[in-house]
Parts: C-alpha cells; sequence; structure tokens
C-alpha cells in the first residue's frame, strides 16, 4: 500500500504552486490545464506514485463534501501535518529556500521515528496557507 494522493485545501492554487514547485522543489502536474481552465485544480508531483491536489474550497468545497460524505465545512476533518522525507541534500537546499522566504522554522527534533526509522533531523513549517508541513531526512 502507498499513499496515492493528498488534497490540499488553499486559498490561491496559483500561489500554492509557486511555493510548492519553487520552494520544495516539486514538479507540477496539470498546471497548464488548469490554467487554461480545463482541469478544476493542479497537482504536485512528490514521486512516482504520489501527488498533492491544491483545491480551493470556495470552488471545490461542495464537490469534495459529495465524495467524502461529509457535512464539514472543510470537506473533511483536519490533519495535522503532513511529513515530506527528502536527501539531506534536498532537506538543507528546501532549508535555505524557506529561510530566504522568512518562513518560520521550528526544529523537530533528531533521530525522531518515522516511517522509515529514527530520522536523522526533521523541521516543520507552513505553506502560504497555514497548513503545517514538515521536512526530515533518513540516514544513507
Amino acid at each position: 500500500m502507498y499513499v496515492d494522493h493528498i488534497v490540499i485545501w488553499v486559498t490561491n492554487a496559483e500561489r500554492a504552486l509557486e511555493f510548492y514547485m519553487n520552494v520544495l522543489g516539486c514538479d507540477s502536474v496539470r498546471e497548464r490545464e488548469y490554467l487554461d481552465g480545463k482541469a478544476r485544480f493542479p497537482s504536485l508531483r512528490l514521486n512516482e506514485k504520489t501527488i498533492f491536489d491544491l483545491m480551493e474550497p470556495d470552488s471545490l468545497l461542495p464537490l469534495v463534501q459529495n465524495f467524502t460524505g461529509s457535512g464539514a465545512d472543510v470537506g473533511g476533518l483536519p490533519i495535522n501535518h503532513v511529513c515530506m522525507a527528502v536527501s539531506e541534500e534536498e532537506y538543507n537546499a528546501i532549508i535555505t529556500r524557506l529561510e530566504t522566504r522568512g518562513v518560520t522554522l521550528t526544529p523537530g527534533g533528531e533521530d525522531v521515528f518515522g516511517a522509515q526509522g529514527q530520522a536523522v533531523r526533521s523541521t516543520y513549517f507552513n505553506d502560504p496557507d497555514g497548513n503545517v508541513l514538515e521536512i526530515r531526512f533518513y540516514s544513507q
């Protein structure tokens, strides 16, 4: 089993695309189709099997509520945070780009448990919409 996609609520999909592509280094999926009005939302590729869907609740909340069966204003229960594992080199590059943008970073600790065992280091931060994200790296 693996995670296929995660839907992230954003107030401005174009702004979110810019952040996730230029700060986190994700590749866009259907960006052109979205900008041309041919796709309801853009996505970002994390790896060959997983994407983030960037959805604006003003236009997509009723659709998501229909699929999830949720009557809540958020179309599902809030998620605490999403953690992405990267190489140590990618981790350092992302931290530098976040610092350059003045993004507040909160150390997550060292030798922290995750899907691949004990991660060397992790850091928490918010995307432009306030979604809590974590990046970490494991030893080789």
